[in-house]
Protein backbone atom coordinates (compact mmCIF):
# COMPACT_ATOMS: atom_id res chain seq x y z
CA UNK A 1 0.00 0.00 0.00
CA UNK A 2 1.21 3.54 -0.80
CA UNK A 3 2.22 5.60 2.20
CA UNK A 4 -0.23 8.35 1.17
CA UNK A 5 -2.47 7.18 -1.69
CA UNK A 6 -4.51 10.40 -1.53
CA UNK A 7 -2.85 13.64 -2.60
CA UNK A 8 -4.81 16.81 -1.87
CA UNK A 9 -4.15 20.20 -3.42
CA UNK A 10 -5.55 22.87 -1.12
CA UNK A 11 -5.66 23.59 2.61
CA UNK A 12 -9.06 25.27 2.81
CA UNK A 13 -11.30 25.02 5.85
CA UNK A 14 -13.86 23.42 3.55
CA UNK A 15 -11.58 20.49 2.75
CA UNK A 16 -10.71 20.17 6.44
CA UNK A 17 -14.40 19.79 7.40
CA UNK A 18 -15.36 17.67 4.42
CA UNK A 19 -12.96 15.35 2.61
CA UNK A 20 -10.33 15.30 5.39
CA UNK A 21 -12.99 14.61 8.03
CA UNK A 22 -14.67 11.87 5.98
CA UNK A 23 -11.38 10.10 5.28
CA UNK A 24 -10.38 10.38 8.95
CA UNK A 25 -13.64 8.74 10.09
CA UNK A 26 -13.35 6.08 7.37
CA UNK A 27 -9.77 5.21 8.29
CA UNK A 28 -10.98 4.24 11.76
CA UNK A 29 -13.09 1.56 10.04
CA UNK A 30 -10.44 0.57 7.48
CA UNK A 31 -12.76 2.06 4.86
CA UNK A 32 -10.30 4.34 3.04
CA UNK A 33 -7.29 3.51 0.85
CA UNK A 34 -4.98 5.39 3.20
CA UNK A 35 -4.00 8.79 4.60
CA UNK A 36 -3.51 12.09 2.80
CA UNK A 37 -0.60 14.27 1.76
CA UNK A 38 -1.74 17.89 1.53
CA UNK A 39 -0.06 20.38 -0.79
CA UNK A 40 -0.35 24.14 -0.37
CA UNK A 41 -0.16 25.45 -3.93
CA UNK A 42 0.11 29.17 -3.16
CA UNK A 43 3.46 28.95 -1.37
CA UNK A 44 2.26 31.55 1.16
CA UNK A 45 4.78 31.48 4.04
CA UNK A 46 2.13 32.99 6.29
CA UNK A 47 0.34 29.65 6.34
CA UNK A 48 3.22 27.63 7.79
CA UNK A 49 1.41 27.34 11.13
CA UNK A 50 -1.65 25.90 9.38
CA UNK A 51 0.47 23.34 7.53
CA UNK A 52 2.14 22.24 10.76
CA UNK A 53 -1.20 21.92 12.55
CA UNK A 54 -2.79 19.96 9.70
CA UNK A 55 -0.19 17.22 9.93
CA UNK A 56 0.03 17.19 13.74
CA UNK A 57 -0.35 13.58 14.87
CA UNK A 58 -2.86 14.73 17.48
CA UNK A 59 -5.08 15.95 14.66
CA UNK A 60 -7.05 19.17 14.28
CA UNK A 61 -10.56 19.98 15.45
CA UNK A 62 -13.73 20.12 13.37
CA UNK A 63 -16.83 21.34 15.20
CA UNK A 64 -20.25 20.44 13.80
CA UNK A 65 -22.98 22.70 15.13
CA UNK A 66 -26.63 23.10 14.21
CA UNK A 67 -30.01 21.45 14.07
CA UNK A 68 -30.59 18.20 12.23
CA UNK A 69 -34.17 16.88 11.95
CA UNK A 70 -35.18 18.84 15.01
CA UNK A 71 -32.23 17.66 17.09
CA UNK A 72 -29.53 19.98 18.39
CA UNK A 73 -26.11 18.87 17.16
CA UNK A 74 -22.88 20.03 18.79
CA UNK A 75 -19.96 17.70 18.24
CA UNK A 76 -16.19 18.02 18.11
CA UNK A 77 -13.98 15.61 16.18
CA UNK A 78 -10.22 15.29 15.87
CA UNK A 79 -9.25 14.80 12.23
CA UNK A 80 -6.14 12.64 11.84
CA UNK A 81 -6.22 11.69 8.16
CA UNK A 82 -3.37 13.99 7.06
CA UNK A 83 0.03 12.33 7.25
CA UNK A 84 2.17 15.00 5.58
CA UNK A 85 1.94 18.61 4.42
CA UNK A 86 4.01 20.15 1.65
CA UNK A 87 4.24 23.55 0.00
CA UNK A 88 5.01 24.64 -3.55
CA UNK A 89 7.51 25.55 -4.79
CA UNK A 90 9.70 24.75 -1.78
CA UNK A 91 8.78 21.06 -1.68
CA UNK A 92 8.43 20.49 -5.43
CA UNK A 93 10.76 17.48 -5.45
CA UNK A 94 8.75 15.72 -2.72
CA UNK A 95 5.42 16.60 -4.36
CA UNK A 96 6.73 15.13 -7.60
CA UNK A 97 7.76 11.96 -5.75
CA UNK A 98 4.28 11.53 -4.26
CA UNK A 99 2.61 12.03 -7.65
CA UNK A 100 4.98 9.62 -9.39
CA UNK A 101 5.20 6.87 -6.79
CA UNK A 102 2.40 7.08 -4.20
CA UNK A 103 -0.77 8.82 -5.28
CA UNK A 104 -3.76 6.86 -6.52
CA UNK A 105 -6.25 9.70 -6.10
CA UNK A 106 -5.63 13.43 -6.50
CA UNK A 107 -8.16 15.76 -4.84
CA UNK A 108 -8.36 19.51 -5.20
CA UNK A 109 -10.36 22.49 -4.03
CA UNK A 110 -8.94 25.74 -5.31
CA UNK A 111 -10.44 29.23 -5.18
CA UNK A 112 -13.19 30.32 -7.59
CA UNK A 113 -10.51 31.49 -10.00
CA UNK A 114 -8.35 28.39 -9.54
CA UNK A 115 -9.07 27.01 -12.99
CA UNK A 116 -8.45 30.31 -14.80
CA UNK A 117 -5.51 30.19 -17.25
CA UNK A 118 -2.40 32.25 -16.64
CA UNK A 119 0.41 33.50 -18.82
CA UNK A 120 2.86 31.11 -17.14
CA UNK A 121 0.84 28.13 -18.40
CA UNK A 122 2.47 28.35 -21.86
CA UNK A 123 5.60 26.39 -20.95
CA UNK A 124 6.74 22.92 -19.94
CA UNK A 125 9.06 24.01 -17.11
CA UNK A 126 7.43 24.21 -13.70
CA UNK A 127 6.64 27.77 -12.68
CA UNK A 128 4.98 28.75 -9.40
CA UNK A 129 2.97 31.34 -11.33
CA UNK A 130 1.14 28.57 -13.23
CA UNK A 131 -2.56 27.90 -12.71
CA UNK A 132 -3.52 24.74 -10.85
CA UNK A 133 -4.38 22.86 -14.10
CA UNK A 134 -0.93 23.69 -15.51
CA UNK A 135 0.83 22.57 -12.33
CA UNK A 136 -1.20 19.36 -12.40
CA UNK A 137 -0.27 18.80 -16.06
CA UNK A 138 3.41 19.17 -15.26
CA UNK A 139 3.18 16.72 -12.36
CA UNK A 140 1.21 14.17 -14.37
CA UNK A 141 3.87 14.35 -17.07
CA UNK A 142 6.43 13.35 -14.44
CA UNK A 143 4.30 10.28 -13.68
CA UNK A 144 3.94 9.50 -17.39
CA UNK A 145 7.70 9.71 -17.97
CA UNK A 146 8.26 7.32 -15.06
CA UNK A 147 5.84 4.80 -16.63
CA UNK A 148 3.41 5.43 -13.82
CA UNK A 149 0.20 3.49 -13.44
CA UNK A 150 -3.27 4.86 -14.00
CA UNK A 151 -4.39 7.58 -11.59
CA UNK A 152 -7.70 9.20 -10.63
CA UNK A 153 -8.30 12.96 -10.56
CA UNK A 154 -11.17 14.18 -8.34
CA UNK A 155 -11.66 17.95 -8.22
CA UNK A 156 -14.21 19.26 -5.72
CA UNK A 157 -14.34 22.82 -7.05
CA UNK A 158 -17.85 24.23 -7.38
CA UNK A 159 -17.84 23.94 -11.17
CA UNK A 160 -20.47 21.85 -13.00
CA UNK A 161 -18.89 18.71 -14.49
CA UNK A 162 -15.71 19.65 -12.63
CA UNK A 163 -13.80 16.49 -13.58
CA UNK A 164 -14.49 16.99 -17.27
CA UNK A 165 -13.71 20.71 -17.09
CA UNK A 166 -10.35 20.01 -15.44
CA UNK A 167 -9.65 17.22 -17.95
CA UNK A 168 -10.22 19.56 -20.88
CA UNK A 169 -7.97 22.23 -19.37
CA UNK A 170 -5.19 19.70 -18.78
CA UNK A 171 -5.57 18.24 -22.28
CA UNK A 172 -5.29 21.72 -23.77
CA UNK A 173 -2.12 22.43 -21.80
CA UNK A 174 -0.95 18.90 -22.61
CA UNK A 175 -0.65 19.99 -26.23
CA UNK A 176 2.69 21.54 -25.25
CA UNK A 177 4.01 18.06 -24.39
CA UNK A 178 4.62 14.94 -26.54
CA UNK A 179 1.55 13.43 -28.26
CA UNK A 180 1.98 10.16 -26.33
CA UNK A 181 1.45 12.02 -23.07
CA UNK A 182 -1.81 13.49 -24.28
CA UNK A 183 -2.99 10.01 -25.25
CA UNK A 184 -2.01 8.77 -21.78
CA UNK A 185 -4.08 11.55 -20.19
CA UNK A 186 -7.10 10.41 -22.18
CA UNK A 187 -6.74 6.66 -21.59
CA UNK A 188 -4.91 6.14 -18.28
CA UNK A 189 -6.22 9.00 -16.17
CA UNK A 190 -9.75 8.79 -14.72
CA UNK A 191 -11.41 12.21 -14.46
CA UNK A 192 -14.20 12.08 -11.89
CA UNK A 193 -17.09 14.53 -11.59
CA UNK A 194 -18.19 15.20 -8.02
CA UNK A 195 -20.30 17.63 -6.05
CA UNK A 196 -19.77 18.75 -2.47
CA UNK A 197 -22.41 20.36 -0.28
CA UNK A 198 -21.66 21.66 3.20
CA UNK A 199 -21.53 25.13 4.70
CA UNK A 200 -18.23 25.59 6.52
CA UNK A 201 -18.63 28.96 8.17
CA UNK A 202 -15.40 29.76 9.95
CA UNK A 203 -11.87 28.52 10.54
CA UNK A 204 -10.34 27.45 13.81
CA UNK A 205 -6.75 28.50 14.31
CA UNK A 206 -4.22 27.34 13.41
CA UNK A 207 -6.22 24.58 11.69
CA UNK A 208 -9.74 23.25 11.90
CA UNK A 209 -13.20 24.55 11.12
CA UNK A 210 -16.82 24.99 12.20
CA UNK A 211 -19.41 23.37 9.92
CA UNK A 212 -23.11 22.62 9.74
CA UNK A 213 -24.49 19.08 10.25
CA UNK A 214 -25.71 18.78 6.65
CA UNK A 215 -23.11 17.36 4.28
CA UNK A 216 -22.98 15.52 0.99
CA UNK A 217 -20.26 14.32 -1.35
CA UNK A 218 -21.94 13.07 -4.50
CA UNK A 219 -19.58 11.23 -6.86
CA UNK A 220 -20.59 10.33 -10.39
CA UNK A 221 -20.07 6.65 -11.11
CA UNK A 222 -17.75 5.42 -13.85
CA UNK A 223 -15.92 2.16 -14.62
CA UNK A 224 -13.07 1.47 -12.20
CA UNK A 225 -14.09 4.24 -9.79
CA UNK A 226 -11.90 4.33 -6.66
CA UNK A 227 -13.54 5.99 -3.69
CA UNK A 228 -11.39 8.11 -1.35
CA UNK A 229 -13.46 6.60 1.46
CA UNK A 230 -16.64 4.72 2.20
CA UNK A 231 -18.82 7.00 4.30
CA UNK A 232 -22.49 7.60 5.00
CA UNK A 233 -22.24 11.08 3.45
CA UNK A 234 -20.47 9.89 0.30
CA UNK A 235 -22.97 8.91 -2.37
CA UNK A 236 -22.09 7.28 -5.69
CA UNK A 237 -24.72 8.34 -8.23
CA UNK A 238 -25.38 7.70 -11.93
CA UNK A 239 -25.62 11.42 -12.66
CA UNK A 240 -24.77 14.59 -10.73
CA UNK A 241 -27.25 16.78 -12.60
CA UNK A 242 -30.10 16.50 -10.05
CA UNK A 243 -27.73 17.34 -7.17
CA UNK A 244 -25.91 20.11 -9.05
CA UNK A 245 -29.07 21.96 -10.02
CA UNK A 246 -30.58 21.76 -6.53
CA UNK A 247 -27.44 23.07 -4.83
CA UNK A 248 -26.53 25.69 -7.42
CA UNK A 249 -30.01 27.02 -8.13
CA UNK A 250 -31.46 26.88 -4.62
CA UNK A 251 -28.78 27.06 -1.93
CA UNK A 252 -26.12 29.00 -3.88
CA UNK A 253 -28.70 31.14 -5.68
CA UNK A 254 -30.31 31.95 -2.32
CA UNK A 255 -26.99 33.07 -0.88
CA UNK A 256 -26.32 35.35 -3.85
CA UNK A 257 -29.85 36.77 -3.77
CA UNK A 258 -29.50 37.60 -0.06
CA UNK A 259 -26.16 39.29 -0.69
CA UNK A 260 -27.63 41.32 -3.57
CA UNK A 261 -30.36 42.53 -1.23
CA UNK A 262 -27.83 43.16 1.54
CA UNK A 263 -25.70 45.32 -0.76
CA UNK A 264 -28.61 47.17 -2.34
CA UNK A 265 -30.18 48.09 1.00
CA UNK A 266 -26.90 49.11 2.60
CA UNK A 267 -27.82 46.70 5.40
CA UNK A 268 -24.27 45.91 6.45
CA UNK A 269 -24.59 47.60 9.83
CA UNK A 270 -27.64 45.52 10.77
CA UNK A 271 -26.79 42.19 9.18
CA UNK A 272 -23.45 40.42 9.35
CA UNK A 273 -24.39 36.77 8.90
CA UNK A 274 -26.82 34.81 6.74
CA UNK A 275 -28.80 33.92 9.85
CA UNK A 276 -29.23 37.66 10.54
CA UNK A 277 -30.99 38.06 7.20
CA UNK A 278 -33.28 35.11 7.99
CA UNK A 279 -34.08 36.65 11.38
CA UNK A 280 -35.23 39.78 9.56
CA UNK A 281 -38.91 39.11 8.82
CA UNK A 282 -38.99 41.16 5.64
CA UNK A 283 -35.83 39.58 4.21
CA UNK A 284 -36.90 36.05 5.18
CA UNK A 285 -40.38 36.52 3.68
CA UNK A 286 -38.88 37.91 0.50
CA UNK A 287 -36.52 34.93 0.12
CA UNK A 288 -39.29 32.42 0.80
CA UNK A 289 -41.51 34.18 -1.75
CA UNK A 290 -38.66 34.19 -4.28
CA UNK A 291 -38.24 30.46 -3.90
CA UNK A 292 -42.00 29.83 -4.20
CA UNK A 293 -42.74 32.20 -7.10
CA UNK A 294 -39.53 32.20 -9.14
CA UNK A 295 -37.25 29.29 -8.28
CA UNK A 296 -39.56 26.32 -7.68
CA UNK A 297 -41.50 27.06 -10.92
CA UNK A 298 -38.21 26.74 -12.82
CA UNK A 299 -37.76 23.27 -11.36
CA UNK A 300 -41.42 22.47 -11.99
CA UNK A 301 -40.83 23.20 -15.69
CA UNK A 302 -38.31 20.34 -15.56
CA UNK A 303 -40.77 18.06 -13.73
CA UNK A 304 -38.97 18.39 -10.39
CA UNK A 305 -41.32 20.48 -8.25
CA UNK A 306 -41.35 18.16 -5.20
CA UNK A 307 -37.56 17.76 -5.17
CA UNK A 308 -37.16 21.52 -5.23
CA UNK A 309 -39.72 22.14 -2.48
CA UNK A 310 -38.01 19.59 -0.21
CA UNK A 311 -34.57 21.10 -0.83
CA UNK A 312 -35.91 24.64 -0.28
CA UNK A 313 -37.22 23.59 3.16
CA UNK A 314 -33.84 22.06 4.04
CA UNK A 315 -32.01 25.14 2.74
CA UNK A 316 -34.08 27.56 4.81
CA UNK A 317 -33.32 25.51 7.94
CA UNK A 318 -29.63 25.60 7.06
CA UNK A 319 -29.69 29.37 6.54
CA UNK A 320 -31.36 29.82 9.95
CA UNK A 321 -28.77 27.73 11.79
CA UNK A 322 -28.23 29.77 15.00
CA UNK A 323 -24.69 28.47 15.44
CA UNK A 324 -23.36 29.18 11.96
CA UNK A 325 -21.44 32.43 11.56
CA UNK A 326 -21.67 32.45 7.76
CA UNK A 327 -20.55 35.94 6.81
CA UNK A 328 -22.41 37.78 4.07
CA UNK A 329 -19.17 39.58 3.24
CA UNK A 330 -17.52 36.23 2.50
CA UNK A 331 -20.35 35.25 0.14
CA UNK A 332 -20.10 38.66 -1.54
CA UNK A 333 -16.60 37.92 -2.80
CA UNK A 334 -16.58 37.45 -6.61
CA UNK A 335 -20.23 38.56 -6.58
CA UNK A 336 -20.51 39.37 -10.29
CA UNK A 337 -19.19 35.94 -11.26
CA UNK A 338 -21.58 34.26 -8.81
CA UNK A 339 -24.57 36.16 -10.23
CA UNK A 340 -23.82 34.81 -13.68
CA UNK A 341 -23.10 31.25 -12.52
CA UNK A 342 -25.98 30.95 -10.06
CA UNK A 343 -28.75 33.29 -11.22
CA UNK A 344 -28.05 33.83 -14.91
CA UNK A 345 -27.46 30.12 -15.41
CA UNK A 346 -30.71 29.29 -13.58
CA UNK A 347 -32.72 31.52 -15.91
CA UNK A 348 -31.12 29.86 -18.93
CA UNK A 349 -31.73 26.40 -17.50
CA UNK A 350 -35.40 27.10 -16.66
CA UNK A 351 -36.03 28.49 -20.15
CA UNK A 352 -34.65 25.33 -21.72
CA UNK A 353 -37.82 23.66 -20.42
CA UNK A 354 -40.16 26.66 -20.72
CA UNK A 355 -39.21 29.42 -23.13
CA UNK A 356 -41.80 31.74 -21.53
CA UNK A 357 -40.39 31.32 -18.00
CA UNK A 358 -40.18 34.63 -16.13
CA UNK A 359 -38.53 35.54 -12.81
CA UNK A 360 -38.66 39.34 -12.40
CA UNK A 361 -36.53 39.72 -9.27
CA UNK A 362 -33.80 37.42 -10.55
CA UNK A 363 -33.87 39.06 -13.97
CA UNK A 364 -33.42 42.44 -12.30
CA UNK A 365 -30.29 41.25 -10.50
CA UNK A 366 -28.68 39.88 -13.66
CA UNK A 367 -29.39 43.18 -15.43
CA UNK A 368 -27.70 45.28 -12.72
CA UNK A 369 -23.92 45.76 -12.65
CA UNK A 370 -22.61 43.81 -9.66
CA UNK A 371 -20.03 46.24 -8.37
CA UNK A 372 -19.05 45.17 -4.87
CA UNK A 373 -16.95 47.36 -2.61
CA UNK A 374 -16.60 45.68 0.75
CA UNK A 375 -15.78 47.83 3.75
Amino acid sequence: MSETPILQFGTSRFLQAHADLFVSEALQRNAAPGPITVVQTSGDPGRSARLAALSDKAGFEVQVRGVDRGQLIETSTRVTSIAHTLSLPADLARVREVVVNEARIILSNTADAGFHPREADHQTNFDQAMSYPAKLTWLLFQRFEANGAAIQIMPTELVPRNGEVLRDLVLRIGGLYPDAFRQWLETEVAWVNSLVDRIVSEPLEPAGAVAEPYCLWAIEDQPGLLLPCTHSNVRVVPSLEPYETLKLFILNLGHTYLVSRWLAEQARARHKYVRDMLADRAAAADLEDLYAREVVPGFAAHGRKEDAEDYVATTLDRFKNPFLDHKLADIAQNHAEKIERRIGAFLTWARQADAAFSAPRLEAITATPAEVHLL
